[in-house]
């Protein structure tokens, strides 16, 4: 079948088999290598993405079940000359060492603030569950989680 979905505000239609998820898609279609496989059953998070703006597991979501969706990677909240405010926090604190599961905590985290799930330590904790991190411990993670959180006045 014919998929046509925005892509960090790119219009793309591109043909598509009914079993290739929006992971595949992304990846292999879209360009779009930032969005990682982890553990392929929706667990780890590091694939995620927004899609109309809900964050999911691309690994989980077929690629047809986002026709005339917007989906967004994390590429469309920064880059190495423009970081978004998340990343920059997270650098700032040594949060990032890997790095292979920094664009679902981006995205995770973006949501957890924009929702309100990121009022105390441990509301932040619990919002990263779903984004399995095997290098930091997630403390400096979530200092800069509330860092972003204070400097966007989202408390």
């Amino acid at each position: 079948m014919m998929l046509e979905l925005l892509v960090n505000g790119r219009r793309l239609r591109e043909p598509v088999e009914p079993h290739v998820t929006l992971l595949r898609f992304l990846r292999d279609q879209a360009g779009a290598s930032e969005v990682k496989y982890g553990c392929g059953e929706g667990v780890c998070g590091a694939c995620t993405v927004f899609l109309d703006a809900v964050a999911v597991n691309a690994c989980s979501v077929l690629a047809v079940q986002a026709e005339g969706a917007h989906v967004e990677t994390v590429s469309a909240f920064g880059d190495v000359a423009s970081l978004h405010p998340l990343q920059q926090e997270l650098i700032e604190r040594g949060a990032v060492q890997c790095g292979f599961c920094t664009p679902g905590v981006v995205l995770g985290s973006i949501e957890a603030v924009r929702l309100g799930l990121a009022g105390d330590r441990m509301t932040i904790r619990r919002s990263l569950a779903g984004n399995l991190c095997r290098c930091t411990g997630y403390g400096k993670i979530v200092e800069a989680v509330e860092a972003y959180r204070d400097r966007e006045g989202a408390a």
